[in-house]
């Protein structure tokens, strides 16, 4: 430290330019109007990706709620066909007539889900695989080869484009020779 620093309380200051003052005053405003437009740039970037984020969030609703409106119009007609059951005077209508009514009805309710994307997994004298079916109980099998076959189907799963929805409950065939 040199002797002025010194006696300065050991603040360092800048040496002035021969014009005194001015050249400071004039790179401090310079600096100053540097952050000002530095700090403005910050500002509008941030309003810029907050705008950004809060159109993403609701572009992504809308994509939802734009999916839901596809699935529920194409259960439109089923239920239509499930409210004109409803109107049916029992006295008038035989049994037979409701049931194929109503197998109709499940056919077009299927087709509507599957063609959204909705599987049903009804695995009989199929592998058991654990990923898609649920094991409730075993039964023999006949021969080795049945061995981890699906013998019977209990309650259907369904897989959703790809996601497991509900696994199969089945019961599983065991060699045991």
């Amino acid at each position: 430290m040199t002797d002025d620093s010194a006696a300065s309380g050991g603040e360092v200051h800048a040496p002035q330019s021969a014009g005194g003052d001015s050249a400071s005053l004039s790179s401090r405003e310079d600096w100053q109007r540097q952050l000002e437009e530095q700090r403005d740039k910050y500002l509008r970037l941030a309003a810029e990706y907050d705008n950004f984020r809060k159109r993403a969030v609701k572009e992504r609703q809308d994509a939802g709620w734009r999916a839901q409106g596809d699935l529920v119009s194409g259960l439109i007609d089923v239920l239509d066909d499930i409210m004109r059951f409803a109107s049916l005077d029992p006295a008038t209508v035989d049994s037979r007539t409701v049931v194929d009514g109503v197998v109709l009805v499940e056919k077009k309710l299927f087709k509507s889900l599957a063609g959204h994307g909705l599987e049903l997994v009804n695995p009989v004298d199929h592998p058991f695989d654990p990923a898609v079916h649920e094991a409730i109980s075993t039964t023999p099998a006949l021969s080795p080869d049945e061995d981890h076959l699906v013998a019977q189907v209990f309650q259907p799963g369904y897989v959703f484009r790809g996601q497991l929805l509900r696994p199969a409950r089945v019961v599983v065939k065991q060699w045991n020779g």
